[in-house]
């Protein structure tokens, strides 16, 4: 049986922090959409207005239109290179180019019609709370996890949906990102290891892998001129302390 790898991750730019806490909120509301019970609706419904409040926090739209943009022109001139494959490219530029032209003729913000439902409308006004979904709180909300599950899931379904290209157009920009670096070995001499980056390009994420079964995990630090990487001994009750041994790892310094 294959080893596990645990994959760490910093974004060089407050560009893809947004794009990777968004799919990890995409990711854990797939996951809940699965299921049938009251409190995975709940979890469900939570993430969407915590996605919500994410994109309200920077005009989203234009973010990832940029980053469509800068992509689409770094792979066009590949057509000319040697060696591509020129229907996978022409096919992945074509994708590119459907969720540019989607997201350019949107009318208005990302997401606007959930956040237009008086439903919404007051679901986002107590998420700010901490516990401010509890339903004794929320006749409204009550009366809706109360409904069947078919009918929850429906309305959950379709509310998930209004942010499809969003979510597809992160989640190939992220796939891009990451498949642009091929990872080499390396050592943390010490539990500590540093790089310096080329300014001339564009680094956008570094990415760490350990086996899942070490003893320590990864903190990264640093910008797009330089970065640390330190490995520290997992605990959950005491200060974690820097590893002293000399540890291998797997890192990627994803530039496209």
């Amino acid at each position: 049986m294959q080893t596990p790898i645990t994959v760490y991750e910093q974004p060089l730019s407050e560009r893809l922090r947004f794009f990777l806490r968004l799919e990890c909120l995409f990711s854990q509301t797939r996951h809940c959409l699965r299921s049938e019970s009251q409190r995975d609706s709940h979890t469900c419904l939570g993430n969407l207005l915590e996605i919500l409040h994410v994109i309200g926090r920077v005009d989203i739209k234009t973010e990832v239109l940029k980053e469509l943009e800068r992509i689409i022109a770094t792979l066009e001139p590949l057509a000319q290179a040697p060696g591509v494959n020129n229907d996978t490219l022409d096919s992945l530029l074509v994708t590119l180019g459907g969720f540019k032209s989607h997201l350019h003729n949107l009318d208005g913000p990302i997401a606007q019609e959930l956040r237009d439902n008086e439903f919404f409308k007051l679901l986002l006004q107590r998420s700010g709370i901490p516990g401010g979904l509890c339903d004794f709180d929320l006749p409204p909300y009550r009366h809706w996890l109360q409904r069947d599950a078919e009918a929850r899931i429906a309305d959950l379904r379709r509310w998930y949906a209004t942010l499809d290209t969003l979510r597809l157009s992160v989640d190939l920009i992220l796939k891009l990102i990451r498949e642009s670096a091929t990872p080499t070995a390396c050592t943390a001499e010490g539990g500590i290891y540093q790089q310096s980056l080329d300014s001339a390009t564009p680094f956008q994420l570094i990415r760490v892998s350990l086996s899942g079964d070490s003893p320590y995990f990864v903190e990264i630090s640093g910008g797009r001129h330089r970065f640390t990487v330190r490995l520290l001994h997992a605990s959950t009750g005491e200060r974690a302390q820097q590893a002293k041994a000399d540890i291998p790892f797997q890192l990627s310094c994803c530039a496209l």
